[in-house]
């Protein structure tokens, strides 16, 4: 029988370096090595076994499966996955885990015998150039050892190893109170051969590494295990050595299974970063954005002027984009990319995301820094230059250029946000001048972006569709909730952009013709959109109907409560790049308002860490008349 497990039956382990997928069938089938932009000498993710997988399981799960059940979890709060097997003969525990590192990345499985005895076997193929070199495999010193060009793989057990047609094996038989342990180095193929670690003592000072991360969590409304097990997500998409942060650590999971919307999500997107450190912020954490900022000062460098939508881990601009031919693609959805063309696209609202993270930065007590005050200075000048053009969006369109309702009201944003930084002291700038570029986008909006006879902003100026992204009119400030506008932009999204269920589309797509985003082909509904409606519903007074759409959101996870970006609810399946920061970003910005706004009802215990931006200016309230003569 093929293997085809889903995208939700693999769990994540990471070092905050890298990263690997495990499947509930206990196959590493995803891992890049030594970074998560790195080449993956296990790529069956994207293919098949042939491309490189290892597995680890009773041999009872390789006749079929029907011979062992699997029950798995992480251990505590930590990104530790134990799996208990199940088997007529006996149960055994594998605890799969990467310690976070200083030197080389090591993957480390240990398996534990419970009840009984059972046999297991290890099946390691590994596959460099996301699966394109067969590795010259062979002994050293006791030691089995991959090589292909400059990478190296070294396994290390106590029990014997052998290799066949290019697969390291090993066949043993554990009992209950015995483990066996299997760890996984790499280092360059020129250099001396990494160090064994003790896996029992790597095993402690990981759990205690997550354990002492998440202590420092201060959220503890609702919802907080999904809060907490998404912020652990988060922090394994984090480089640690750069403070860069990974839209995911995957590349072309599809939106659509069987189509071409597969894209390369292991870079630093600064959306995608900035607002995951929006989230983490508001749960405690600050070192993150210390170092967020500082890589963001290397990335942008003296050059503001050409600031990129995106740039690698460690700063890199040049992300080119080829294609993999040799990977059929995730249930056949090719191709495979690596590389992002989308890096060279122009995404107006960049300025605004970035902006409001330093804004949050500075409000949340993250120490001031010379040097990025000036960038900010920078940033906001130049984009009270071009503000006014065409862009792609958001959503990162292969089409024509347009001006996106989004992109300008997270302009808005960018001023909006400067200015209060400037009247605190924190920025020297011109606040007049600013104060008139602010209402001067504010007007332009509401007359060009809005929809009079529908009551609802549109996805950009002149056009009929809506777009998802104007949920967050009110969550950023641009309007108070209660405006009409405002109230009917979320009832036009739910009307043509959501299902039943509440799950939102990003836009509309038309299937085999190529839509307004220069593609072709449909997507499932997007996570984070989804989260973006509980908002709103929840900013607008409808709070019983909020908490009831993040619930069936929750449930959306898999067993181990992690969200790709997109959802099927059709055949009821994960879609997309996984796990991804934007729906476990949203995830948390979701609980933290519906435990803000709950809370307003009863008395306050302690602070809630939200920053709420001050309301927007209250413009004067407008009918549809006046909004259609503006439009005449």
């Amino acid at each position: 029988m093929k293997r085809l497990p889903r995208i939700e039956q693999y769990g994540l382990i990471g070092d905050m370096q890298t990263s690997a997928h495990v499947c509930d069938d206990g196959s590493i089938d995803w891992l890049c090595l030594p970074r998560f932009d790195s080449s993956a000498p296990f790529a069956a993710l994207l293919g098949t076994e042939k491309h490189g997988a290892w597995r680890l399981a009773p041999s009872a799960a390789y006749e079929g499966g029907a011979g062992a059940t699997a029950e798995r979890r992480y251990a505590g709060e930590s990104l530790v996955l134990e799996t208990v097997w199940t088997t007529s003969s006996g149960s055994a525990k594998v605890t799969d885990f990467m310690p976070p590192r200083d030197g080389a990345p090591q993957v480390i499985r240990i398996v534990e015998g419970v009840t009984g005895e059972v046999p297991v076997v290890s099946a390691m193929r590994p596959r460099p150039g996301y699966g394109s070199v067969s590795p010259w495999i062979h002994e050293v010193g006791g030691r089995m050892v991959a090589e292909a060009g400059a990478d190296a793989l070294w396994l290390d057990t106590c029990v014997q190893q052998t290799e066949k047609d290019g697969v390291i094996v090993s066949a043993f038989t554990i009992a209950a109170g015995q483990s066996v342990a299997f760890v996984l180095s790499w280092c360059p193929s020129h250099a001396v051969a990494p160090h064994v670690p003790d896996p029992e003592a790597a095993l402690t000072e990981t759990l205690t590494f997550w354990q002492h991360w998440t202590q420092q969590c201060a959220y503890d409304g609702p919802y907080r295990e999904p809060v907490i097990r998404s912020l652990v997500a988060l922090k394994a998409m984090t480089y640690g050595p750069s403070g860069g942060i990974v839209a995911a650590p995957t590349t072309s999971l599809p939106e659509e299974i069987g189509g071409g919307r597969n894209w390369d999500y292991r870079f630093t997107w600064l959306r995608d970063a900035s607002t995951t450190l929006a989230a983490l912020l508001g749960t405690g954490y600050r070192q993150e954005a210390q170092a967020w900022r500082r890589w963001l000062l290397r990335a942008v460098a003296g050059d503001p002027e050409n600031l990129q939508i995106m740039y690698g881990i460690t700063g890199e601009r040049d992300l080119r984009e080829r294609e993999l031919a040799w990977l059929p693609g995730y249930e056949g959805s090719a191709p495979v990319r690596v590389g992002n063309g989308a890096a060279d696209q122009l995404q107006l609202d960049v300025y605004g995301e970035v902006i409001e993270a330093l804004y949050l930065a500075h409000q949340y007590g993250v120490s001031h820094c010379a040097d990025t005050a000036v960038l900010h200075q920078r940033l906001i000048e130049h984009l009270a230059r071009r503000w006014q053009e065409p862009d792609e969006g958001i959503w990162e369109i292969r089409g024509a250029r347009r001006h996106f309702v989004h992109s300008k009201v997270m302009a808005w944003v960018a001023v909006e946000r400067t200015i209060s930084l400037a009247e605190a002291g924190a920025l020297d700038m011109d606040v007049d001048a600013l104060i008139e570029l602010r209402e001067t986008i504010h007007r332009e909006v509401c007359a060009k972006g809005f929809d009079p006879v529908r009551n609802t902003f549109t996805q950009s100026y002149g056009s009929k569709e809506l777009d998802a992204a104007a949920l967050l009119i009110p969550r950023v400030g641009f309007l108070p909730p209660d405006d009409p506008r405002v109230i009917g932009t979320v009832d036009a999204v739910r009307r043509e952009l959501s299902t039943p269920d509440g799950l939102v589309r990003r836009y509309p797509t038309i299937g085999d013709r190529t839509g307004m985003d220069g593609l072709t082909g449909d997507e499932g509904t997007f996570v984070l959109c989804s989260f973006w409606l509980v908002d709103a519903l929840a900013l607008t007074g409808r709070l019983d109907e909020a908490h009831a759409l993040f619930e069936r959101l929750l449930a959306l996870r898999n067993d181990l409560g992690l969200l790709a970006e997109e959802y099927d609810p059709v055949q009821q399946r994960q879609l997309g790049n996984f796990p991804q920061a934007f729906s476990h970003m949203g995830l948390i910005q979701s609980a933290r308002l519906l435990h803000l706004l709950s809370s307003r009802s009863a008395p306050c215990q302690g602070a809630v860490a939200l920053v709420v931006p001050r309301p927007a200016p209250r413009w004067p309230r407008q009918t549809s008349n006046d909004l259609a003569s503006q439009h005449a």
